[in-house]
């Protein structure tokens, strides 16, 4: 389902979400599809990942051997990603919550998931009381 063409943001707009702003509240869908919808995970980290990267390949104009700069640059790119992939709950809360939108909303999958678990595991075990 696509969302209409009114609704998206431009790309002045798009530009200045990636980057904190928040959207105007029409604009509410868009932005807990691309919160909470398909490829949600994927996006954020390429938000916080992709920005960093020409930074890292500064590291190979140092001179010497190519594992040294490749060896500097992984120091540093597998903690930013742990930690962006640790922090990634709280930013999505963050921008919930900046655009007006119920932070509950990312238990909702995860809660949906296990009640349909629990149905499952009832109806083929039987509920015991």
């Amino acid at each position: 389902m696509t969302t209409p063409l009114r609704t998206r943001p431009t790309v002045i707009q798009r530009l200045a979400y990636v980057v904190g702003r928040p959207l105007p509240p029409q604009m509410q869908d868009w932005v807990r599809n691309d919160i909470l919808g398909p490829g949600g995970v994927r996006r954020y980290l390429l938000r916080w990942n992709v920005p960093v990267i020409p930074l890292l390949l500064l590291f190979l104009l140092i001179p010497g051997p190519v594992w040294i700069p490749v060896s500097m640059m992984m120091l540093l790119l597998l903690p930013w990603t742990y930690f962006s992939v640790a922090l990634m709950s709280i930013w999505q809360r963050h921008r919930l919550q900046q655009h007006g939108l119920d932070p509950d909303l990312l238990g909702a999958k995860a809660q949906a998931r296990a009640s349909r678990e629990r149905e499952d595991y009832e109806r083929r075990f039987g509920r015991t009381a």
